[in-house]
């Protein structure tokens, strides 16, 4: 009850993040039971069910990914004092974010199943009634415990990973903690993020494993939604390692561009800048990195498809899905920094900063991001997609 008060009273933004989650998860249950549907229409072709279920776990992915930045940007779920006193500790906290998660994610569940029975023609009443009862295999009775089991894929996966993600952090010895979300002196630098030498690795590695498998003979070709054709599966090892890599590059360049934005006698607006980057690069840098992998991707396969893919109506929805979320988490953490800066924000202007100061800031920090995630997109997608053109 607790939970679905905080749910009902919450800001207008934050009710706005959790419709977000509610309409990914809409739109990722809705493919999950699209694949039962072809499943029970053709009963012959398992093969091909089975690789539409391994296609849903890339939105699948990117939803409980935005569920969780979701969760962590959720003011209602921070830690305050006084909260302890009354029962609400971290643990508590962290039980309320899961909850809430899982309700944005069912809400969503039950829309696409409702959807889904519209257009089997199992509900009428509204337009587009059973529009697609061929597709969905309307002529068969559903499957309750199948359709229960896909429907609960999202706010399970969604819950669990925000009870990790936000579950209270060790405190160790002589009070340093692990990990916090507390903002520290922007006088005093933030320290770098350690997995810049392992994003680097993993996407090279990844870059090596596709060319390689795209050159190598009596390779098995794996249909690629979206008219692609088939590619080997190596290809797709490769272009996971090289996701995973710039997740993990993220934050180390994000933190090196602070650290450049305050080289060579820094102005008031570069020290800003610079010390900002610097500071937010864990919260901001993975979700640029995420971006870059999506982007990267969609550009690589434009090219492999031509100027017009042949894009099914769920390939179409698993796309907007997949660049949707990546879009949002990144707004999502935008807005959690910005909220994070906010008592620093104010401090300066009591102090008589002016306000242009804090506005030539921000736009030096989203110029120097772009001028260095950008040309990394284009490289990352040219060397993608090359092993492939040349095949």
């Amino acid at each position: 009850m607790l939970a679905l008060r905080l749910v009902r009273g919450a800001h207008p933004l934050v009710q706005l993040r959790r419709l977000l989650v509610a309409a990914a998860s809409a739109g990722t249950g809705f493919l999950l039971l699209c694949t039962l549907g072809y499943a029970m229409g053709h009963p012959e072709s398992s093969g091909d069910a089975v690789l539409r279920l391994a296609w849903c776990v890339v939105p699948l992915a990117a939803t409980v990914y935005l569920a969780v930045a979701v969760a962590r940007s959720d003011p209602g779920t921070k830690p305050r004092s006084g909260l302890s006193a009354v029962g609400l500790g971290p643990a508590r906290l962290t039980l309320l974010a899961s909850v809430s998660t899982a309700v944005a994610c069912t809400l969503g569940s039950t829309l696409a199943l409702l959807f889904f029975l519209h257009l089997r023609g199992d509900l009428t009443g509204l337009p587009f009634d059973g529009a697609a009862r061929g597709l969905l295999a309307a002529d068969q009775p559903l499957p309750l415990a199948a359709t229960l089991t896909l429907l609960a894929f999202v706010p399970l996966a969604a819950s669990t990973a925000s009870a990790l993600v936000l579950r209270p952090r060790i405190v160790r010895a002589g009070g340093a903690k692990a990990a916090t979300d507390a903002p520290q002196d922007l006088k005093e630098p933030a320290a770098a993020p350690s997995g810049l030498p392992w994003g680097v690795a993993l996407l090279a590695a990844g870059l090596a494993v596709e060319t390689y498998a795209a050159h190598a003979r009596g390779g098995a070709g794996f249909p690629m939604p979206g008219g692609l054709g088939g590619s080997p599966s190596g290809v797709l090892a490769g272009w996971a390692l090289t996701a995973v890599g710039l997740a993990l590059v993220g934050p180390g360049l994000t933190y090196q561009c602070g650290r450049a934005l305050q080289a060579v006698r820094p102005g008031a607006v570069r020290l800003l800048a610079g010390r900002v980057l610097m500071e937010e690069a864990g919260r901001i840098g993975r979700p640029l990195g995420v971006v870059c992998a999506v982007a990267s991707g969609v550009y690589a396969a434009t090219v492999l498809a031509g100027a017009r893919p042949a894009l099914g109506p769920l390939s179409a929805i698993g796309g907007v899905l997949v660049v949707g979320c990546t879009l949002a988490t990144l707004a999502t953490a935008a807005v959690e920094a910005r909220q994070v800066r906010r008592h620093t924000q104010t401090a300066l202007l009591r102090l008589g900063a002016p306000a242009t100061l804090l506005r030539s800031s921000a736009a030096l920090r989203a110029g120097a991001l772009l001028a260095v995630f950008g040309p990394l997109t284009w490289a990352v997608a040219e060397l993608s997609a090359a092993p492939l053109l040349a095949r």
